[in-house]
């Protein structure tokens, strides 16, 4: 409805996107700095170490902010979305910012020789090389951050079995009775009254299918991908373990702790010395699960707006299809057509080309891959003390609940989750400091003062602002490289 002499939800979505799509191509193209400003490198220009301490992007990020919504969005996703409590959690383990790279090194401080340890033929681990050359070091926060991997992954599965396990074992019992058909509020009611069910053999189906090409992917090819079809089983195991621990924090928090360590740390000590294999079963393992996320969020979405629910499946569906060939295809174009791409030491200043993330990834491949945690996370190697933050994480929720029990009127700890705490840099590397800083500023603005002072324009706009923000820099960025990096344009900022 609009409100007499307002907007409409619609017209204001629109307002935003072409605000945003204007705007965007300032930081995009012309002026990219505006990402990633800060007062103490401005004054100490010519200082390693203001530098080291002002730089969003290479160091500490103190005094640095930045007038981009990709630099606020683009890793912790849009902060809108997020409700205020988790920004507490969260800034109760941001001391935990410090100096890191993404790269591996070996015992003299150059960049890790991977070439030097792989067979180039098979992509199996040397080890006559390996033991000839030298074990693999990580930057102190490259390290440190398995370590807190380790712990949100435990302290993710003690808090909802301390918090949730309860509830989840009443309504399993009663999803399993003929009680389940009086189970669920008046949207739930609606939907059962009004539309029918997606058929459970529609998802069977579906199941069957994709694992079966899935395993016929891995053992076809020459198996190039090294993983065994039993990995593939274990990996969907993973999966389907996590998802309901995972889904309950992400649900409540908007924050999804990542399980791909769990995957990779199994994967490395029953399969050592396979790269391939190891993120091959970490993309089945992990990336199935955060799709299955996706996927029930977006049912849940279809549900409160009253969406049939087979039409809701085939939207997913079709959905899917066309954005996996779609992504495929564009990454195969870009591997061909944009030079260097991937490659920040061969890549033009400014380049948008350098993948922050495929860099983590393929590191992530050497450590858990190539050396395998038994030559990284044991006695053999350098880091056997990151394997008590397991204990850590598993014992960090417990005095929350203890409190939360002894003082049940207290609500506010409740609130206090240890998974989001622990997990607060899952994403850093390959986020820098400037994305969090920016997202916590702007979070923090919106669910306290703008939540406390203007309730009535939170609640009508709030949502709306994000995704119109999101969807107006997604068509800038598009425009622009079509229209002038494709073209061999580049800014001369």
């Amino acid at each position: 409805m609009r409100p007499k002499g307002g907007r409409t939800r619609l017209q204001y979505f629109s307002l935003v996107s072409v605000c945003s799509f204007a705007y965007y191509i300032i930081p995009s193209f012309f002026f990219p700095s505006i990402g990633a400003l800060s007062f103490v490198c401005w004054i100490w220009k010519d200082s390693v170490t203001a530098q080291q301490i002002g730089s969003g992007l290479n160091g500490l990020g103190i005094g640095s902010f930045g007038l981009d919504w990709s630099t606020v969005a683009s890793f912790l996703k849009s902060p809108l979305a997020t409700p205020g409590f988790v920004f507490m959690n969260m800034l109760a383990d941001a001391k935990k910012f410090p100096f890191f790279s993404s790269s591996t090194f070996d015992s003299t401080g150059k960049r890790y020789n991977v070439s030097r340890v792989l067979d180039q033929k098979t992509f199996d681990i040397n080890l006559k090389e390996y033991n000839s050359y030298s074990k693999l070091y990580l930057s102190m926060y490259f390290a440190s951050s398995y370590g807190w991997s380790f712990a949100g992954l435990t302290a993710t599965i003690s808090h909802v079995a301390l918090f949730h396990g309860k509830d989840i074992w009443d309504m399993w019992k009663k999803t399993s009775t003929a009680a389940k058909d009086q189970l669920g509020d008046i949207h739930t009611r609606l939907m059962k009254k009004n539309y029918e069910a997606v058929p459970q053999w529609w998802f069977h189906i579906m199941l069957v299918l994709m694992v079966g090409l899935s395993i016929w992917v891995c053992e076809g090819f020459g198996k190039q991908l090294q993983l065994p079809w039993w990995g593939v089983l274990l990996a969907c195991a993973i999966a389907l373990t996590f998802t309901l621990p995972i889904g309950i924090i992400q649900a409540t928090t908007n924050m999804q702790p990542g399980h791909n360590v769990i995957t990779e740390l199994v994967i490395g000590y029953l399969y050592p010395g396979k790269p391939l294999a190891n993120v091959t079963f970490k993309t089945y393992g992990y990336i199935s699960m955060s799709q299955a996320l996706m996927f029930l969020g977006d049912f849940k979405l279809g549900h409160y707006m009253k969406i049939p629910p087979k039409s809701m499946f085939i939207a997913q569906l079709a959905g899917t299809l066309v954005a996996s060939s779609t992504f495929f295809s564009t990454s195969w174009w870009l591997l061909n057509t944009v030079e260097n791409i991937c490659d920040p030491s061969k890549l033009p200043e400014g380049s948008p080309w350098t993948c922050p993330s495929d860099e983590v990834f393929y590191n992530a491949s050497i450590i858990w891959g190539v050396i395998g945690p038994l030559r990284m996370f044991t006695k053999h190697g350098n880091y056997p003390e990151m394997n008590w933050f397991f204990l850590l994480g598993l014992l960090a929720p417990i005095p929350v609940w203890l409190l939360a029990r002894k003082f049940p009127k207290l609500e506010w700890i409740k609130l206090i989750n240890m998974p989001v705490i622990i997990g607060t840099t899952a994403v850093m590397p390959p986020a820098k400091a400037i994305h969090y800083l920016m997202w916590f500023t702007v979070g923090i603005f919106f669910s306290f003062y703008v939540y406390r002072q203007h309730r009535a324009w939170w609640a009508r706009h709030n949502y709306i602002l994000s995704a119109a923000l999101d969807a107006g820099v997604a068509f800038t960025a598009i425009l622009v490289y079509f229209t002038l990096q494709s073209k061999g344009i580049k800014n001369r900022s």
